[in-house]
């Protein structure tokens, strides 16, 4: 599964990074998250992120 983030949607929050630091990280200069690690990491903590960015903004699909 690959890992995106829609990054008109994303509201900077940090909550990916804080639970997925090996896939997710904040770039303070767009001020949003991005993903550093396309293709997955922990399946676990890229689901906590999901259920728990306020806006909704982070979604997987097959590769």
């Amino acid at each position: 599964m690959a890992v995106h983030i829609d990054e008109d949607e994303c509201i900077g929050c940090g909550t990916c990074e804080e639970t997925c630091p090996e896939v997710f990280r904040y770039d303070s200069e767009r001020e949003k998250a991005e993903v550093i690690k396309p293709e997955g990491g922990p399946q676990d903590l890229i689901e906590e992120a999901i259920y728990n960015c306020p806006s909704s903004c982070i979604y997987q699909d097959e590769v």
